[in-house]
């Protein structure tokens, strides 16, 4: 889901190591973001996803909020 070699890239970029069970842990957790996302806009009987829309999305209440 995620491209593992940017993911790396910006932890190195700060100094920082990712062994490779945490690489996996954090490509589920964005699976996971990702399945909620798409749940929220099915759940919002959006068809198609605009900026407009995105605070849907993201859970915010209203889009003044963002």
């Amino acid at each position: 889901m995620i491209q593992i070699g940017k993911l790396k890239k910006a932890f190195h970029d700060e100094g920082l190591q990712l062994s490779a069970e945490t690489v996996n842990i954090l490509n589920n957790e964005m699976k996971r973001t990702v399945s909620r996302w798409v749940r929220k806009t099915k759940d919002g009987n959006i068809k198609r996803l605009t900026p407009d829309l995105i605070w849907i999305v993201l859970g915010k209440t209203c889009k003044e909020h963002m």
